[in-house]
């Protein structure tokens, strides 16, 4: 066995969707690699590394030790790593000049036990790995705001903080700007435990909304929120809330399945 197979050390690069980014090493030392510190993590290894030229859907898994310093079981608990973008390389930690690229991917399911956390690596091939054509449907298949939809979001982002907390209910110091603005809608915390995380809304009243799952820490007073308004999908929330009708994604008109059943009289 070569003296350079021996000295190959793996590089990972991980940044989360919050922003935050962290580099890592499988080698004992702590290595700089063109101006990027990655710092020592025996324990991350990764179950295995196939790389092939076809187009089927790629996965490996990545396992290690939970850190107080780097990964931690609160963040994984919380979501923060979900979908975090990860590349991974290797390189001669004895002259640590230049990196050989290996895989990137996002991470998926993760799991965690006694030994760590395991995490599923998905690679690029996996957008394939999804229907070619959309379905019909009665209500808009079209997200709030991007590009098939249309609609200005600039005006339907506000701030607001937490003056209660109940569950999954929390009340504001605004109130929505019409009814039912921010049912379907996202919240974004910008303070507190839970700052970095986003929660989806099922329904506003008023000052007070409503998400779907409650957040995974403790709500504090007058933490800072940012809350993006929603749509039900609907034929008629498009056009008479929006003025959008030209461009929904939707069949509100199409027979269903229901019509086959049907029979005269």
């Amino acid at each position: 066995m070569s003296d350079r197979l021996l000295s190959n050390a793996l590089l990972w690069t991980v940044a989360r969707r919050d922003g935050v980014t962290i580099a890592l090493t499988g080698h004992d030392r702590d290595l700089v690699v063109d101006g990027v510190t990655y710092h020592a993590a025996p324990g991350m290894t990764p179950a295995a590394i196939e790389r092939r030229d076809g187009l089927d859907p790629a996965a490996t898994e990545v396992r290690g030790a939970l850190t107080a310093g780097a990964i931690t079981e609160r963040d994984l608990l919380a979501g923060r790593w979900d979908g975090a973008h990860v590349t991974m390389a290797m390189v001669d930690w004895n002259a640590p000049a230049h990196a050989v690229p290996l895989a990137e991917g996002s991470i998926g399911a993760v799991e965690i036990d006694r030994d760590g956390f395991g995490a599923e690596l998905r690679g690029a091939a996996a957008a394939l790995d999804r229907p070619v054509a959309e379905e019909t449907s009665a209500g808009c298949r079209a997200a709030l705001g991007d590009r098939r939809c249309r609609v200005p979001m600039a005006a339907r982002r506000r701030f607001a903080r937490i003056v209660s907390a109940d569950g999954a209910t929390l009340t504001l110091d605004v109130s929505e700007p019409v009814t039912g603005a921010y049912g379907g809608g996202r919240l974004r915390w910008f303070g507190g435990s839970n700052a970095g995380l986003h929660g989806a809304i099922a329904a506003s009243d008023g000052a007070t909304v409503t998400l779907r799952t409650p957040p995974p820490f403790p709500i504090a007073a007058g933490v800072l929120v940012a809350l993006t308004e929603g749509c039900d999908k609907s034929i008629a929330t498009c056009g008479a809330r929006f003025g959008n009708a030209a461009n929904f994604r939707g069949e509100p008109y199409l027979p269903g399945i229901d019509l086959l059943t049907r029979y005269p009289g």
